[in-house]
């Protein structure tokens, strides 16, 4: 991903945002912290961004964002269950009426036949709604580029949660 990509993207989120009233908040495993970083890089965007939950730990997403410990053990902090609760979790844990999530896989290490170098589960809640989850598996193109298409996708599926 280019980084005039992920500016614009960042730039298009934070006028969807304004234009809506809403404040947004991020909370982040794998990517640790750089879709709140692409966000804040814009400056001006103190309006819109609330807070980035950096929860690289399943402690940090369970004390961070009232993610149960047993929903970790049974699913695993890369699932589809654990991003929607880090979703659900930043929006009531913050003054956002939008949170993204992102829980993956971002190597070397780490993965496995069921979880995958390169899988990422991204969660995204609207205050007042069900989250909703999307999973994507990015090519194996080593730890950079994995987390730079999560930040891309994550500001993307915003975007169209934004537009719905």
């Amino acid at each position: 991903m280019s980084g005039l990509i992920a500016e614009t993207k960042a730039i298009a989120v934070l006028q969807a945002c304004r234009a809506r009233g809403m404040l947004l908040a991020t909370a982040e495993s794998c990517t640790g912290g750089l879709i709140v970083a692409s966000l804040t890089d814009i400056g001006g965007s103190s309006d819109v961004v609330d807070r980035g939950f950096i929860t690289y730990s399943n402690e940090a997403k369970h004390d961070m964002l009232g993610v149960p410990m047993d929903l970790i053990a049974a699913h695993g902090a890369v699932s589809e269950e654990v991003a929607l609760a880090m979703a659900a979790g930043a929006v009531k844990q913050s003054r956002a009426g939008i949170a993204v999530a992102v829980t993956g896989v971002a190597g070397p290490g780490g993965g496995s036949a069921a979880k995958p170098v390169g899988l990422v589960w991204f969660g995204v809640a609207l205050k007042g709604q069900a989250p909703q989850a999307v999973r994507h598996v990015f090519p194996d193109q080593g730890r950079a580029s994995i987390r730079q298409n999560a930040v891309e996708t994550a500001l993307d599926l915003v975007l169209k949660t934004l537009a719905s």
